[in-house]
């Protein structure tokens, strides 16, 4: 049985879905159209989207702490509260 990671499986769909555009001065900007306000920059394609993951981690974050909606990306939805076992099920 493969060990599934909900917020890993959440940003790697995310960024399945960015979109890259080169800058007239050779640089890169990069967003993920469904994650309102996630955009990166960076000198070389890898650095934007390096810039990009890292900035659409610390989004999620900051929304799952702040109570904001998060969009539902591929059926992933971290808007759920999470459920909770009993402590003698442990």
């Amino acid at each position: 049985m493969a060990v599934q990671f909900i917020l890993t499986n959440y940003v790697q769909e995310a960024l399945a879905h960015a979109a890259y555009d080169k800058l007239e001065d050779g640089t890169f900007a990069g967003r993920i159209p469904s994650c309102k306000g996630v955009v990166a920059f960076g000198t070389t394609l890898q650095e934007c989207e390096d810039q990009l993951r890292s900035t659409l981690e610390d989004w999620i974050l900051v929304g799952l702490k702040l109570g904001h909606h998060l969009p539902v990306i591929a059926g992933i939805d971290l808007n759920k509260e999470p459920s909770r076992e009993p402590m003698g099920t442990v």
